[in-house]
């Protein structure tokens, strides 16, 4: 008897392990295991549906459907897989924020390069854009707060006199 043969065979994982790892085993549920031996067991002539249906504690028709997904399941393991990396939302997500992080961050650059030139040069900078509103509602008038304050403090008596500026002199 070959020892050597022996030894070699006993440090090999069992025949099924693979299998049952790339079959992701452990992430199954005892009953979903239990269905799918019983549905294999009939689609290989061991058991016959009724037989089937009763091992499951379901009806016949509750069997069929049991049967009916596990074949579905099937047919869309047995589609074919593209090549390469795939589509994926949260990556292509991911993405787009950078480059939008990029593209804000060359806005900046490209404002401080035209401030910069427009300083070289001696020219004042734009005016800003007049604030927009929205149709059908007034621009809202500003007020200074120290006058709001001032109108609060005096009552309504006090603040409708006019107030004389004061000037240096």
């Amino acid at each position: 008897m070959n020892t050597s043969h022996t030894a070699s065979s006993a440090k090999r994982s069992p025949r099924g392990s693979n299998q049952a790892r790339l079959l992701q085993l452990d992430q199954a549920s005892p009953e979903a295991r239990k269905k799918a031996a019983v549905v294999l067991e009939v689609l290989a002539g061991l058991r016959t549906p009724l037989q089937a249906a009763q091992a499951m504690s379901v009806s016949l028709p509750g069997y069929y459907h049991v049967e009916l997904r596990a074949l579905q399941g099937l047919m869309r393991g047995c589609e074919p897989t593209h090549k390469g990396r795939q589509k994926d939302a949260n990556r292509e997500l991911t993405d787009l924020r950078q480059q939008c992080r990029k593209l804000a961050a060359e806005v900046q650059r490209y404002q401080a390069l035209a401030r910069a030139t427009q300083r070289t040069i001696g020219l004042a900078p734009p005016p800003p854009a007049p604030k927009k509103h929205a149709p059908g509602k007034r621009p809202r008038k500003p007020v200074v707060r120290a006058l709001q304050a001032l109108a609060l403090i005096k009552g309504p008596a006090e603040a409708a006199a006019p107030v004389e500026p004061v000037t240096a002199g």
